[in-house]
């Protein structure tokens, strides 16, 4: 799917990462951490070190990647709500981040990304970790996945679950997507994350 992008700028592809393969793992990592890079910045403000340690748990079957020339420029899962998008090994994540900081890392995102969304049911697409490479923010990227998994047949409804209150540009997006907000879910760990709460979205075919 060829999206224009704003401006004259060269359009957006969306293409399953599946098809990329694993020789993109590492690119398609990069743009995670570049998306979600102040959600992590307690475990630790080197991007490298994120991506060493992510770059073994996303699941690339549910992910979808939007290219510009060819180049990993943005990236969101899309899941049943019961199989997971990432499924990371503490060990990693303490080789890469240190004891401590890795514990605190595996036992957040065990807590916070291990389950399943509540009430999913037959039809229900969960929409999970949108997230732009910074160079390409402002072009149009993450609204041109975001429509074409909105188009993706087999869904009668979508969720995106646990949006950081303090991601404001995102929760922009998704308002203007037609999502609307159904539950607000306070947090234990604004000391380090600087979230406040998460915001759980959803709306219809």
């Amino acid at each position: 799917m060829n999206t224009p992008s704003p401006h004259g700028r060269p359009p957006v592809t969306v293409v399953p990462a599946a098809e990329l393969g694993e020789g993109h793992r590492r690119a398609i990592t990069e743009v995670f951490v570049g998306g979600f890079a102040a959600d992590f910045a307690g475990l630790s403000s080197d991007p490298r070190r994120l991506v060493d340690a992510f770059e073994h748990m996303l699941v690339l079957d549910v992910f979808h990647v939007g290219l510009v020339d060819g180049r990993p420029a943005g990236i969101a899962a899309c899941t049943d709500g019961v199989r997971p998008s990432v499924r990371h090994r503490g060990a990693q994540l303490r080789r890469h981040l240190g004891l401590v900081r890795g514990t605190i890392g595996d036992l957040v995102l065990r807590s916070e990304f291990g389950g399943s969304v509540a009430g999913a049911r037959e039809g229900t697409a969960s929409i999970e970790f949108v997230a732009t490479a910074p160079a390409y923010q402002g072009r149009g990227v993450a609204t041109a996945i975001l429509r074409h998994l909105l188009e993706l047949p087999g869904y009668t409804e979508f969720v995106l679950e646990d949006v950081a209150d303090t991601n404001t540009a995102a929760l922009a997006l998704y308002a203007k997507l037609g999502f609307t907000e159904y539950r607000r879910r306070k947090v234990s760990h604004t000391r380090w994350s600087g979230i406040n709460a998460y915001v759980s979205l959803r709306r219809g075919r």
